[in-house]
């Protein structure tokens, strides 16, 4: 496969996990603002897509339990950019009824719906659920089959149901998140775009270099008509240089590294400098974020840069400036460049 950085233009996404610093009803009611100004200032930038996690047990000051009453929001907030999950937890949903949140969101959004499935990964949530985690994988399955058949406009459920509204086409944006080699041949069997996450957990070895066999696989075993696409999540932060991003980023980075390794998917008494190598961050000036992203071995292939500051937990100030200059020096450094719509573009042949 051509290396899709050479290409004109990839896709540029932002990711949000909904986290904020405190747990009160008032600053988690101002995290979910925050969030929402995300969005508004992405748009503005020209990203591509928005995607928000998933979380049904709290990260701490946040996480999204309902992804998609607040796309519903941030449609009414924005006017291009893209929404999406990555990922709805597709087990502790019913398909049918997910497909319908699916359907209202991307009707009043005019089309601009992406969904992003996995099968998570909290056996507190399966509980409170009532459902079996040992199954997940099975049941993200058999959940994908039924939400496809249902987004195909099908009867679904019942002879003579189908989803209202009625949607577009949605061949191209159903995505898969993976965390195996035979997860990403899995995906490209069911012609699920891939999602790939910010860190590969259990290795010792740089997530780029454990994640680029998995994303080979998945082009190898790609047999659909269309195009491939591969979603590239990475901790991405750019401050005026490293010392002022490590002050932003460090003291989370290094908390979550500590909270993983008590649970085994890192070593335990990591540096923060080791931290940060673990969770795959790229972060200080724009110009070496640039240089380290043009080593990195999964990128060549992906078709969508995903950034994302978490485990981070920035500034409000400072994740809105952090987007600006991911927007205006390090993604167009490596190829993007904003689309030109219809009103843009018509502005410019007017020479406004």
């Amino acid at each position: 496969m051509t290396d899709s950085l050479a290409q004109p233009r990839f896709r540029l996404g932002f990711l949000t996990h909904v986290q904020g610093r405190g747990s009160g009803p008032a600053e988690l009611a101002q995290t979910y603002r925050n969030a929402q100004e995300l969005f508004v200032a992405a748009d503005e930038l020209g990203f591509d897509v928005g995607w928000v996690a998933q979380h049904h047990v709290s990260l701490g000051g946040g996480g999204l339990s309902s992804p998609w009453t607040f796309l519903a929001h941030a449609a009414a907030r924005t006017t291009r950019i893209r929404l999406g999950t990555a990922i709805t937890i597709l087990p502790l949903e019913h398909p049918v009824r997910l497909a319908e949140d699916v359907a209202v969101v991307d009707t009043l959004s005019g089309g601009r719906v992406e969904i992003g499935v996995g099968s998570g990964a909290s056996e507190l949530e399966y509980a409170a659920f009532g459902r079996d985690a040992a199954r997940k994988r099975e049941l993200t399955s058999e959940g994908l089959a039924i939400l496809r058949t249902a987004l195909s406009n099908k009867e679904v459920g019942a002879a003579g149901f189908t989803i209202q509204p009625p949607v577009a086409d949605f061949t191209e944006r159903i995505w898969q998140g993976v965390f195996s080699q035979p997860g990403a041949e899995y995906a490209a069997a069911g012609g699920s775009n891939l999602l790939l996450n910010r860190a590969a957990y259990g290795y010792d070895a740089p997530t780029d270099e454990v994640q680029r066999p998995w994303a080979d696989s998945f082009l190898g075993a790609w047999d659909q008509p269309r195009a491939p696409r591969i979603g590239l999540s990475r901790f991405i932060f750019p401050a005026a240089d490293k010392r002022s991003a490590l002050e932003q980023i460090g003291a989370d980075v290094h908390r979550a590294a500590q909270k993983f390794g008590a649970k085994g998917a890192f070593p335990v008494g990591l540096s923060v400098e080791e931290a940060l190598r673990r969770f795959h961050s790229f972060y200080g000036h724009p110009d070496e974020i640039v240089a380290e992203l043009q080593q990195e071995k999964v990128l060549p292939v992906a078709t969508d840069l995903i950034a994302q500051f978490n485990p981070a937990i920035p500034d409000h100030d400072a994740a809105i400036r952090a987007l600006e200059l991911i927007a205006t020096e390090v993604a167009p450094a490596l190829g993007w460049r904003p689309e030109v719509h219809s009103s843009a573009r018509s502005a410019e042949l007017a020479g406004v």
